[in-house]
C-alpha cells in the first residue's frame, strides 16, 4: 500500500509567491511559531505567509453514492476551514496576507519537503517536537529534526518552543536562478536523503509499492490498499475567505475518472453478448450466465447480510451497555440528591451557629466598646492631672544642668542606662541624680520615655519609689534625689557586701513598692523593667524604684488572671521578661511578678540571672541549696532562706497563672521571714 498523494497550490515562479512557511495544526506550538514567525520574519514590506498543513489522504468509500461522496468531501472542507480560521484571524489583524497550503500525504517531512523546494521557500518554520501534535501522530519521525538535517541549503529552518527558538539552521546560499534550475535535482536529492534518513528512524515494513515517479508530484495521486483501484485527479483551488486553500478535486471538466482493473473481492467479469460457444447451444449459454449472475447476487446478499447481522449484534451490546450505564447513572443521581439534602440539612444547621455566633460578637463589640468609652475616660482623666501637675513640677534649663554637672564631667558619672548616662551634681545646693537622654538614641522614643516617667513619677508618693525633683523638656534630663548607696546590681557585685538580714529587708520593700504601681488608680501601672539596676538604695540602705521610662498604664481588668492587655512589641530586659508576655505580648501585672521572682533570687545567690531559677531548683532537689547562695555572706538562716527561695521560683513560673498574688502571697510571706530577720 502507497500513500504518497502532496497536495499543493500551482503558483508561478516569476509571480508574488510566500517566501516563509509555517506549518501548523491544532496545537499550541503551532500558534506560537505563527506568532514568532509574523513577529521576527516579516520585515520590510513582506507581508505575505504561507500556512501549511499536512493530513493524511481523506479515506472516501467510491462505492457510496455520489452524494454521501460529496457529504464527506464538504466534512472535510470544514474540518479545514476550523482548522485556519484562527490563524487567519490572527494575521488579519496584523494586516499579514495569508496563502492556506493543505498538503495529503501521511509521511509529513516528505511533504514538507517537496513544498519547500517547489515553491521556493526561504524560511520554514515548526513547532518543537514535545508539544507538536504532527510529532505526536508520527511517533517515530521528529519532524523537526529532519527539517534540519533534510531542508535544502537555500532554506532557514527555526523550531520554535514557547515563542522562542529552540533550534535554528540558517540557509547556507542565497535562491537564485541557477538554484532554480536546480530544483528538480534537489528534489530527487532530498527523496534519497529522506529514504536514508526515515530507514533509520521508521520501523522495517513489508509494503512491496515503488516509489513514486516525480510526475505524481505534479498530478495528485491517491493509491488505496490492494492496488485494486487508483484514482487520478488534477489539482483544484478552493478558496477559503480571500486566501486560496489546496485541496484534491476533479478534472477540469466537472467529471471524476475511474479506471477498474483486477479489483480484488470482486467476481464481476466482462460479458460480451455477441460471444458464442462451438457447440452451439445459445439456450444453455444463457442458462449458465444466469446462473453466474445469480451465485454472484446470491454472494452479496449473503455478504450484506452477515454485515447486518454483525451490525445487529453490536448495536444490541451497544444498547445493553447503555442500559447499564442509565442504572448506574440513575444510582450515582440518587446519592447527589441524597448528598445534597445532607449538605442543605448542614447548611441549615451552620446557618443557625453562625447566627447564634454573629448574635455574640454583637454583644462582645458592644461592651468591648463601653470598655473603650471607659478607658478612654480614664485616660483623659489621667492625662489632665498629668498636665496639671507637669506644669507645676521643677522645671531646669540646659544651663542649670550644665553648670550642676560641671558640664557633664567624666568624674561626676555614676552610672550608665538604656535610657543614657547618670551624672552626680548639685542644684539648689542639694545632691541630685541627673539622668541625660543620650546623643545617638532614637529622639522619638526618648521623648516618649522622657514624658512617660514624668507622669508616672509625677503623679506619685511612695516611701519606695524614687523621687523626681524635676527635669529639662528641652535637653530631655530628668533630675533625681540622689542615693548615696548607688543600686542594687553594684551591692550585689562589690564592696561593700549586704548582710543577709538587710537583703530580706530591701526585698521586702521591692515588693511593696511594686505593689503600689499594680494598686495605683484609676488604672494599674506595670513596671515591665523590674531589675537590680533599677532598684537603689539611699543612704539608709532603704530600696527605691526608678526608671518608670517603660511603665504602661494598663486597664483594672489586667488584674483578674483571664483577661491581659494586648503590646505589639516586647519591651523590657531580656532574662526579666515574662516568657508569657514575649510570646504572646499579653501584658498583666503578673509580667511584673515573674521579673520579681528572678530579682529575689539574685539577692540571695548574688548570681547572674541566666538560667538561675534551674541551678536553684537542681540544688533545692539535690539537697545542694547551701553552694547556692552568696558566699560572700556566712550567716545564712539555711530554713528561712529555702522558704524565700521556694517563693521566689514560684514568681518565676513560666505561666502567669501559676504565679502568686503580689499583694495577698508574696507580700505577707515577705513581711514574715523580714520579722524573723529583725528577731535574728
Amino acid at each position: 500500500m502507497n500513500h504518497d498523494s502532496d497536495m499543493v497550490d500551482d503558483y508561478d515562479l516569476n509571480s508574488a509567491a510566500p517566501s516563509t512557511a509555517v506549518a501548523i495544526d491544532n496545537d499550541k506550538n503551532s500558534q506560537q511559531a505563527v506568532k514568532w514567525a509574523t513577529e521576527n520574519l516579516l520585515v520590510g514590506d513582506s507581508t505575505l505567509i504561507a500556512l501549511v498543513h499536512v493530513k493524511s489522504p481523506t479515506r472516501i468509500s467510491y462505492e457510496n453514492e455520489a452524494s454521501i461522496r460529496l457529504h464527506e468531501m464538504e466534512i472535510a472542507k470544514n474540518e479545514m476551514i476550523a482548522l485556519f480560521r484562527p490563524y487567519r484571524l490572527f494575521c488579519a489583524r496584523k494586516g499579514i496576507r495569508v496563502v492556506d497550503v493543505v498538503l495529503e500525504n501521511p509521511n509529513v517531512v516528505k511533504a514538507l519537503l517537496h513544498y519547500v523546494n517547489s515553491r521556493k521557500i526561504s524560511n520554514i518554520v515548526v513547532g518543537a517536537a514535545k508539544g507538536n501534535v504532527l510529532t505526536r501522530k508520527f511517533r517515530h519521525i521528529d519532524v523537526p529534526a529532519a527539517l534540519l538535517k533534510l531542508a535544502p541549503d537555500f532554506c532557514s529552518v527555526y523550531v520554535i518552543w514557547k515563542e522562542k527558538v529552540l533550534n535554528a539552521r540558517s540557509a547556507k546560499t542565497q535562491l537564485t536562478a541557477t538554484n532554480l534550475l536546480a530544483i528538480p535535482h534537489l528534489l530527487s536529492l532530498h527523496r534519497h536523503s529522506l529514504g536514508t534518513f526515515l530507514d533509520r528512524h521508521e520501523s522495517p515494513r513489508n509494503d512491496s509499492t515503488k516509489p513514486i515517479p516525480e510526475s505524481a508530484f505534479d498530478n495528485i495521486r491517491y493509491t488505496r490498499d490492494g492496488g485494486a483501484s487508483s484514482f487520478n485527479h488534477h489539482q483544484q483551488q478552493q478558496e477559503f475567505g480571500s486566501e486560496m486553500v489546496d485541496v484534491s478535486g476533479r478534472h477540469s471538466d466537472g467529471s471524476s475518472s475511474f479506471r477498474s482493473s483486477d479489483c480484488s473481492g470482486s467476481s464481476s467479469d466482462s460479458f460480451s453478448p455477441s460471444s458464442t460457444f462451438n457447440n452451439g447451444n445459445g439456450s444453455s449459454n444463457t442458462i449458465e450466465s444466469d446462473m453466474i449472475r445469480l451465485k454472484s447476487e446470491l454472494k452479496q446478499m449473503m455478504d450484506k447480510y452477515n454485515n447486518a447481522c454483525g451490525e445487529a449484534v453490536k448495536a444490541r451490546k451497544q444498547a445493553k451497555e447503555l442500559q447499564v450505564w442509565k442504572m448506574d447513572e440513575s444510582i450515582k443521581i440518587e446519592k447527589v440528591k441524597q448528598a445534597q439534602e445532607k449538605a442543605i440539612e448542614m447548611a441549615d444547621k451552620e446557618k443557625a451557629q453562625c447566627k447564634a455566633a454573629m448574635e455574640a460578637t454583637k454583644k462582645a463589640q458592644m461592651m468591648a466598646d463601653l470598655e473603650i468609652k471607659r478607658r478612654h475616660t480614664a485616660e483623659t482623666s489621667a492625662s489632665a492631672s498629668a498636665s496639671a501637675y507637669a506644669s507645676r513640677y521643677r522645671k531646669y534649663t540646659i544651663e542649670d544642668i550644665e553648670n550642676g554637672t560641671n558640664n557633664f564631667s567624666p568624674d561626676l558619672k555614676i552610672g550608665e542606662g538604656g535610657y543614657g548616662p547618670v551624672y552626680k551634681g548639685l542644684l539648689d545646693q542639694t545632691p541630685v541624680a541627673i539622668k541625660v537622654l543620650k546623643q545617638d538614641a532614637d529622639q522619638d522614643q526618648g521623648r516618649k520615655q522622657f514624658r512617660q516617667e514624668i507622669e508616672v513619677l509625677s503623679c506619685i508618693r511612695h516611701p519606695n519609689m524614687v523621687l523626681l525633683l524635676g527635669g529639662c523638656p528641652e535637653s530631655g534630663c530628668l533630675v533625681y534625689e540622689y542615693m548615696e548607696n548607688g543600686s542594687l546590681d553594684d551591692r550585689l557585685n562589690e564592696s561593700p557586701t549586704i548582710p543577709w538580714s538587710l537583703r530580706f529587708k530591701i526585698a521586702t520593700e521591692i515588693a511593696t513598692g511594686l505593689h503600689f504601681l499594680h494598686q495605683t488608680r484609676p488604672e494599674p501601672i506595670v513596671h515591665r523593667d523590674l531589675k537590680p539596676g533599677n532598684i537603689l538604695l539611699d543612704r539608709n540602705y532603704v530600696a527605691k524604684i526608678s526608671d518608670v521610662g517603660l511603665a504602661r498604664l494598663v486597664p483594672p481588668s489586667v488584674a483578674d488572671e483571664i483577661t491581659q492587655y494586648h503590646i505589639t512589641t516586647a519591651a523590657g530586659t531580656f532574662c526579666y521578661i515574662d516568657p508569657e508576655y514575649q510570646q504572646t505580648g499579653m501584658l498583666g501585672i503578673k509580667s511584673d511578678v515573674y521579673s520579681l521572682g528572678i530579682l529575689l533570687l539574685q539577692i540571695i545567690t548574688g548570681k547572674a540571672p541566666m538560667g538561675l531559677t534551674h541551678h536553684v531548683e537542681r540544688a533545692i532537689e539535690k539537697g545542694s541549696f547551701v553552694e547556692m547562695l552568696d558566699p560572700r555572706v556566712k550567716d545564712w538562716p539555711v530554713e528561712e532562706t529555702t522558704q524565700f527561695a521556694k517563693l521566689a521560683l514560684k514568681c518565676a513560673e513560666m505561666r502567669k497563672k501559676d504565679r502568686p498574688d503580689l499583694g495577698k502571697v508574696v507580700l505577707p510571706e515577705l513581711r514574715r521571714l523580714n520579722v524573723i530577720r529583725q528577731k535574728h
